[in-house]
């Protein structure tokens, strides 16, 4: 979102690098995947090409890489190079996000020398997330937000999402048993039309369900919160 909304700040283009769009069976092919990104980039300027999870695609290079997997990192460093000595002032970035800023490439981090860290949002920004998360959904006027807001102290942006959507979809997966459990000749056309009219609001219980899960799954991965790298 950060990388999005820098982008918009910056009145650029933005290219989300997918990481598995860049890998390819045939030799050579992925190659020419990262030569046509920042020909494609070259084209959009002004325009920051992103890449979430930079170390798992750019990570420190060792003995016991694949050599298709080393061609390709070198092949975009190469072509990363290639701005810099662009004589039309070429107007691309390149961005990464990563919660392992130490398993990067050193190459790498030597082509992108501002870091940032990005905190866990606090109270404050976690109940303007949760917020526009929640604006266009059906939700139930006893839903305290600030509540949920202060009983999500650990959550990054991303839990929230998680966490909004969980909740949203559990009067959705509650039609769902119960159109589940209809024989099939009272499951016709009128009466699944019916059951989503009649979809009842989320509530607060949904939401409290959603953070004891979540924090459930926090304990049991032994993650606490991580904190995001920005290059």
């Amino acid at each position: 979102m950060l990388a999005k909304a820098t982008a918009k700040m910056a009145n650029s283009r933005f290219i989300n690098l997918e990481i598995p769009t860049m890998t390819d069976k045939l030799y050579g092919e992925s190659q020419k995947l990262a030569t046509a990104v920042f020909t494609l980039a070259q084209k959009l300027q002004p325009c920051i090409i992103f890449i979430d999870e930079i170390d798992t695609f750019l990570r420190s290079r060792g003995n016991n890489d694949h050599e298709a997997t080393a061609m390709i990192k070198a092949q975009f460093m190469i072509l990363w190079d290639g701005l810099k000595s662009n004589k039309n002032n070429s107007r691309i970035i390149v961005m990464g996000a990563t919660y392992r800023p130490h398993d990067v490439d050193l190459a790498i981090i030597r082509r992108m020398p501002m870091r940032f860290e990005v905190p866990l949002p606090n109270e404050n920004q976690r109940l303007a997330i949760l917020t526009k998360l929640i604006k266009d959904e059906n939700i139930d006027k006893s839903v305290d937000l600030l509540y949920v807001a202060k009983n999500t102290d650990t959550f990054s942006a991303s839990d929230l999402k998680e966490l909004c959507r969980y909740a949203i979809y559990t009067p959705v997966r509650e039609k769902s048993d119960i159109l589940i459990k209809q024989s099939e000749s009272d499951l016709n056309d009128q009466l699944i039309k019916t059951s989503i009219t009649h979809m009842r609001k989320v509530k607060s219980k949904d939401f409290d369900d959603a953070i004891e899960l979540m924090k459930e799954g926090k304990k049991f991965l032994d993650v606490p919160g991580q904190k995001v790298t920005i290059f």
